[in-house]
């Protein structure tokens, strides 16, 4: 079997085996696998492409990695889904209590609770989602 064929083995098992574990490590070794695939491809011995393997990976696992690992690592900016709701205003279709009402937040009717439990809102008022539970929005008064 050709030196470069095994180098395309080689670099396919550390890709699929990146996909699974998102290390960005894996990767990197991939794609210095294809490079040294592609030193075997034009001909140059094997210690030649065991040297370019290893100057691509550490290259990669230096310099690339940590530059990957930090844009892995940054918060989302937005939030999406419920998360989302959090914050939002609404508008009390049905007098809310500490048990149980109704609110619009955004064209969609949920079903709510006061977020303190003495409380009681009026339909008509304006209130501000605090937290969602499942499917009910817990939310406070506005002033």
């Amino acid at each position: 079997m050709d030196e470069w064929i095994i180098w395309i083995i080689l670099a396919v098992v550390l890709g699929v085996a990146e996909i699974f574990t998102v290390t960005a490590a894996l990767g990197l070794l991939g794609a210095a696998a294809l490079l040294s695939a592609a030193t075997a491809a034009i001909g140059l011995p094997v210690p030649l492409q065991l040297l370019v393997f290893a100057l691509s990976s550490t290259a990669g696992l230096i310099v690339i990695r940590p530059i990957a690992m930090r844009h892995i690592r940054q918060p989302q900016l937005q939030r999406f889904g419920v998360e989302a709701l959090v914050g939002r205003q609404a508008y009390v279709l049905s007098e809310v209590t500490g048990r149980d009402g109704r609110v619009r937040i955004g064209g969609e009717e949920w079903s709510a609770r006061a977020y303190d439990e003495t409380l009681v809102i009026p339909t008509g008022a304006t209130v501000d989602v605090i937290e969602i539970e499942g499917a009910t929005a817990l939310v406070y008064p506005r002033e």
